[in-house]
């Protein structure tokens, strides 16, 4: 592992625990030998670069600074990272991804080399990975969205019956667990909450729920959601996006229950209008969101071009069924042509189950 890989380990431990921050790696190397690694700490603590150098200690001097990202120039609830860089006598600087920020983009990079220090661009894919969310949050103000399901090879969310339980194996369920973990905010349709009356929180390998929890949202045009659905009565936050047609009584209930209600502008087919969500989400820091489904809810997505990341764990078993769910329902594309292919595919093994990941991009003919 060379010094660059290790501070991308290390922002990648701490992803999700410093949103809306970025999470940052960063190892200062001398004479070949590590004197200093941190990654950031929560918003308003330290960035990975002070935690390095302050690990360090005095031995910063003439030292090479390996991070993740462009070290930051301006105050915010903490100091500016390129001051002390710079004050520590750090004699080189190497960053791998450019601070997508358009306000700030490059200064950090040009403030250490007019002091005098060697900065150079070393980019890595894993890195690039670690921001695409921070990226399109901070340029667009909506959230980075992520669709993830499971299916069984011929392509079934669940039985006839609807029965769910279970697609995939624990080791793919553990993995679900970490991407929640690192998410703001998990969105459902409220056809899931109401059968399979999902928890939708961030557990620990033990099943004990993590000390951070992602925003529940739940997608309810007419506030169908139980006021007993057991989410309510767990650690965290719901929110249940609904429209003018929800009435008045349901939203008391659900509100008693513990949830947050937003109405939202109502799309011509009745639901809520999905940008206008996304725009919600994103003005109260939500950055990276997480939607599990169901069909219904993942086709509306896909329909509006909302979609920016995709996982899909596909089960080596077959269950059948001419009426059993499909992943991805809604309208749908008329040809091939117009289909969504994945780009940057990558395919994992999670214990019997296998992982593709990819980013979606609209065709436009072969």
């Amino acid at each position: 592992m060379n010094h660059m890989e290790r501070a991308v380990q290390l922002a990648q431990q701490v992803m999700g625990d410093t949103s809306p921050n970025p999470a940052v790696g960063a190892v200062l190397v001398k004479d070949g030998a590590e004197i200093g690694a941190g990654a950031t700490q929560p918003a308003g603590q330290d960035h990975a670069e002070i935690v390095a150098l302050k690990q360090a200690s005095g031995q910063a001097q003439g030292a090479t600074l390996y991070t993740t990202l462009e070290p930051c120039c301006t105050w915010g609830r903490t100091p500016p990272c390129t001051k002390a860089i710079i004050e520590a006598g750090i004699a080189e600087v190497r960053y791998a991804v450019i601070d997508p920020n358009p306000d700030v983009s490059g200064k950090g990079r040009d403030e250490l080399a007019a002091a005098g220090i060697q900065v150079v661009e070393e980019p890595t894919d894993d890195a690039h990975e670690l921001y695409e969310a921070f990226a399109k949050h901070i340029t667009t103000g909506v959230p980075f969205v992520t669709t993830k399901f499971a299916m069984t090879l011929d392509g079934k969310i669940a039985t006839h019956t609807g029965d769910s339980k279970w697609v995939t194996g624990p080791e793919a369920r553990g993995f679900v667990q970490q991407m929640r973990r690192i998410c703001d905010a998990i969105l459902v349709g409220v056809t899931t909450a109401m059968l399979d009356d999902p928890y939708l929180t961030s557990r620990d390998e033990d099943g004990n729920p993590t000390a951070r929890q992602p925003l529940r949202v739940v997608l309810d045009s007419t506030c169908h959601t139980p006021a007993s659905a057991v989410m309510f009565r767990q650690p965290g936050s719901t929110l249940i996006a609904t429209t003018e047609a929800a009435p008045d009584q349901r939203v008391e209930a659900l509100e008693q229950a513990g949830a947050e209600v937003i109405v939202l502008p109502a799309g011509e087919d009745r639901r809520v209008e999905l940008p206008s969500l996304l725009a919600h989400l994103g003005s109260r820091g939500v950055v990276n969101l997480l939607v599990e489904g169901g069909g219904s809810v993942h086709g509306a997505f896909f329909d509006a071009g909302l979609v920016d990341k995709v996982y899909a764990f596909v089960a080596p078993v077959l269950v059948g069924g001419e009426t059993s769910l499909s992943p991805v329902e809604g309208q749908g594309v008329s040809v091939m042509a117009n289909s969504w292919r994945l780009a940057k595919t990558r395919l994992e093994q999670i214990g019997e189950d296998w992982l593709i990941i990819g980013y979606p991009r609209k065709q436009t003919g072969f």
